[in-house]
């Protein structure tokens, strides 16, 4: 298989081990007819790993088609995944293949799998097991020979302990688990991908841009990175278009991104005082409910934690009983 260039894989940049270690699993697993279940935060890039198995694979001149979970109202999911018979409701004027069948041969790739009603994991079950599905009003079932890769970023068996995941398909798409790292574990990475998009957005905005000061690329390599990836290429793509100079420089960044280096200072300031770690955490916490001028929904963000946890650590911080808001 063709790995064009040395820190590239089908469109997946990274010279760290952790994403070199996606690209050796994506060689290992994309010849095997077996399914597998990418896992990984919002913007960690799971459509395109989806995209280098199928497109590595034997299946690679048949369909490689994606569907969104969440996206798709659930009383459309049904007839989008498995097609409809003329007749089979109020609006079904014409037969309708459905996703499974323009698949054939080929991928179909389920992103945010989690979010599928109980009722349509049963049917897409069956599908994998049976290697058939029915049309929605059809009497007859249709053979399909489909490849099923499944993305969330939600911890699939902690769904299926709530009772909001069947057992039994979890167990079917996890014979391979892919995990994504997040950007944060594999900074240097960094300013790989954003030489790459500074490049792609300059060529698309008619800009040459030739680089990021020392400053900026110091923010980035501080910034938490919350939204991964995909809010880095955001960012270069706002930089690029607000940019009057040569090099990207702090001024052309989102607040959020400058304020990165002072969140690094706290750390450090910390390291040096050698304190405990609930004290760090304390003044962590302050610091960025300060930064966000007490707006505890965007500290939250910030945090990476939801807001019922924040207002528990606030109770613990100020001893006072926690009363959930």
């Amino acid at each position: 298989k063709e790995v064009h260039k040395e820190y590239s894989f089908h469109h997946i940049l990274g010279k760290s081990k952790a994403i070199q270690a996606v690209f050796d699993l994506i060689r290992r697993v994309a010849d095997s007819p077996t399914n597998v279940l990418i896992t990984g935060e919002s913007g960690t890039g799971k459509e395109l790993v989806a995209k280098a198995i199928h497109y590595n694979s034997d299946r690679k001149d048949a369909p490689f088609i994606p569907v969104n979970c969440a996206a798709i109202p659930e009383q459309l999911l049904e007839s989008e995944l498995f097609g409809h018979m003329r007749g089979a409701f109020t609006d079904a004027k014409l037969d309708k293949r459905g996703l499974f069948e323009e698949a054939q041969k080929g991928t179909l790739f389920l992103d945010e799998i989690s979010e599928l009603p109980l009722m349509l994991q049963a049917k897409i079950l069956r599908a994998i097991q049976e290697k058939e599905i029915r049309r929605v009003g059809a009497t007859k079932p249709i053979s399909v020979d489909v490849r099923i890769i499944a993305a969330t970023n939600l911890n699939l068996g902690e769904e299926v302990k709530s009772k909001r995941f069947r057992e039994d398909l979890y167990y079917r798409l996890n014979v391979i688990e892919l995990k994504l790292p997040p950007l944060r574990e594999r900074r240097e990475d960094i300013p790989l991908l954003v030489d790459a998009f500074l490049k792609k957005c300059g060529e698309a905005r008619g800009k040459e841009i030739k680089g990021v000061s020392e400053a900026a690329l110091a923010m980035f390599m501080d910034y938490a990175w919350p939204g991964n990836v995909r809010e880095l290429e955001n960012v270069i793509e706002r930089a690029v278009t607000l940019s009057r100079g040569e090099k990207v420089s702090p001024d052309d960044l989102p607040a959020g991104i400058q304020g990165a280096r002072g969140d690094r200072r706290v750390l450090d300031e910390a390291a040096e005082k050698a304190l405990p770690l609930h004290e760090l955490e304390k003044e962590y916490i302050k610091k960025i409910l300060e930064k966000s001028g007490g707006n505890k929904y965007q500290a939250a963000h910030a945090l990476g934690i939801d807001r019922k946890t924040l207002y528990r650590k606030l109770a613990e911080i100020e001893g006072t009983p926690h009363l959930e808001a």
